[in-house]
């Protein structure tokens, strides 16, 4: 019997560049895979927080991640989210591996973002220019993710934060600080070409008009149907791609909210699948927003890139 590996977040780090990570999502999705056929995951809830239950079976492989949230967890100096992933053999559902799952998340969920938008960068010229709300993993994984698929160094990013002082040195050191309700906050996001929302607001960061006409706007912040971190006036006027039609009417608030609003249709909905594959159009005259909630075959498809590369350097 194979022994059991077991890979520490040093590891899932080590073993896969986020720019590697972009392409596994990519290639599942140029290769056939269909999101809509993703298992759907569960949630539980507790007296702290919720269990999600991500089971997944892509190809030859097959796994399932354990995933909590704890919205007090930031006040106690712990993660709001961490997770374990449990990887198996799909024909014989044989455990083959553990992997760290809260570092899986955080190369995951930039990648998935990135993959997803990076035909709707060709529209832009030179080096991007970005902004950030919320300078946590998920903030930060974003931005390296973004400087990994450009093709030269970014041309400035900016963290948009409530509280410049609590930013980590790593976010300071991959570009400026500054406060949600500053005049240097509003200068970044109106020229800004890509901004990122990975927050845990339950109400829209900023207004729809403040960012351009031609940005590309990434929202990963919320799973819930009733958070949202972008107003719906912002979806109305741009292409709006989600994972999967599905999963974003039920778990999505951002698009959840704007159905209920009035001001888009599940018809307006691109599945990444379409983005990435060509196969719909991304005009580039007008925004372009990604809302992501997580799915369950993301996780699995990154692992298993994780996996093969460790065992090639090994």
């Amino acid at each position: 019997m194979t022994a059991l590996r077991r890979l520490d977040a040093d590891a899932v780090t080590a073993a896969l560049s986020p720019a590697a990570a972009v392409d596994a999502i990519a290639g599942a999705l140029t290769g056939g895979f269909d999101p809509a056929r993703d298992i759907a995951r569960t949630i539980a809830e507790t007296s702290q927080g919720q269990f999600l239950l991500m089971p997944a079976e892509v190809g030859d492989a097959a796994g399932v991640k354990v995933a909590t949230v704890a919205p007090a967890n930031p006040a106690v100096g712990l993660p709001r989210i961490q997770a374990s992933y449990l990887f198996f053999d799909a024909r014989t559902l044989t455990l083959r591996a553990t992997l760290d799952g809260t570092a899986l998340t955080t190369l995951r969920t930039p990648a998935v973002s990135v993959a997803a938008i990076r035909p709707a960068l060709e529209r832009f010229d030179g080096p991007l220019r970005v902004a950030v709300f919320g300078a946590g993993p998920q903030g930060i994984g974003h931005v390296q993710t973004l400087a990994a698929i450009a093709p030269g160094p970014l041309a400035g990013t900016t963290f948009i934060v409530r509280h410049p002082d609590k930013a980590v040195l790593e976010a300071r050191e991959l570009g400026e600080v500054v406060d949600a309700g500053s005049p240097e906050a509003r200068q970044a996001l109106s020229g800004a070409q890509v901004v990122v929302c990975a927050t845990s607001a339950r109400t829209p960061l900023f207004d729809a008009d403040a960012v351009a006409s031609n940005a590309v706007v990434i929202a990963v912040g919320s799973h819930e149907p009733d958070a949202r971190e972008l107003p719906g006036a912002l979806l109305a006027r741009s292409t709006v791609i989600v994972e999967d039609r599905g999963t974003a009417v039920r778990e999505a608030g951002d698009i959840v909210l704007a159905l209920g609003d009035g001001v888009i249709t599940e018809d307006d909905l691109i599945p990444m699948r379409d983005a990435v594959t060509g196969v719909a159009a991304i005009p580039a005259d007008r925004p372009v927003v990604f809302k992501s909630v997580g799915m369950s075959w993301q996780d699995l498809v990154v692992a298993d890139a994780v996996l093969r590369a460790a065992d090639r350097r090994a």
